[in-house]
């Protein structure tokens, strides 16, 4: 029988709405970093002149490297672009009740907006890319300005 194509692909610009979480699986020390991104959407009523604002809240799970890059250069409120795949997992809570959530799985992310240096740290010297050398993460890009480039 003959393969049917499929695409798995998620790409969304929104802000943090928190500082991601990072924690270590302890049979890899293997990075993990969960953070949630709201995404918003604009509707105009024609009748009454009014606009309103939607926001959609996404679940993001991030590995490897890139989840430490996410520790350290991602607060609440930053807008970032990120591509991923959606994934579905299920599981059993204490109850005993079967639970289930699905989440974006992302492994390129952009900073976007200007650069925020914090007082105490110096300037960044210019662009160097991450050592991100792991199987399912994606150097984090920047948005071709060196003045967003985080590193």
């Amino acid at each position: 029988m003959r393969e049917i194509n499929s695409l798995n692909k998620v790409i969304l610009i929104g802000r943090l709405g928190g500082k991601p979480e990072l924690r270590y699986l302890p049979q890899k020390e293997r990075a993990v970093a969960r953070f949630t991104l709201a995404t918003n959407e604009r509707s105009f009523n024609p009748s009454t002149n009014e606009s309103t604002v939607r926001a959609e809240w996404h679940r993001v799970v991030v590995w490897g490297k890139l989840a430490e890059f996410c520790d350290k250069y991602l607060t609440q409120g930053k807008q970032i672009c990120l591509e991923g795949k959606l994934r579905t997992r299920s599981w059993q809570d204490k109850e005993g009740n079967k639970r289930s959530t699905t989440e974006i799985e992302a492994f390129n992310i952009i900073l976007l907006g200007k650069r925020e240096e914090a007082p105490e740290e110096a300037p960044f010297p210019g662009p160097a890319a991450p050592d991100l050398a792991e199987e399912d993460t994606s150097a984090a890009g920047g948005s071709g300005d060196e003045e967003d480039v985080p590193f």
